[in-house]
């Protein structure tokens, strides 16, 4: 005798006992979809967005600038050296 087979009587009985465990695999199974679904819509709440601060640009662009400098005369060394 097998020790991990359930002593039945009939054929419903198996076919009860199928429904049971379909059952509770159905709802284990749809409470982890619920539990998914609600724990990712909180982690989006608690998402913050970054302010981006448009008045403070440490590298302006030329155009921002007023384009490019006027030529320097060949003559005339670099400013610094």
């Amino acid at each position: 005798m097998n020790p991990f087979e359930m002593p039945t009587s009939s054929q419903s009985a198996d076919w009860m006992f199928f429904a049971v465990i379909l059952l509770a695999v159905g709802i284990g199974i749809t409470c982890f979809i619920i539990w998914f679904y609600m724990s990712s819509k909180s982690a989006k709440k608690q998402h913050r967005k970054r302010r981006h601060r448009h008045d403070r640009q440490h590298n302006p662009t030329l155009s921002e600038t007023g384009g490019l400098p006027p030529r320097r005369d060949f003559n005339q060394p670099p400013r610094g050296t």
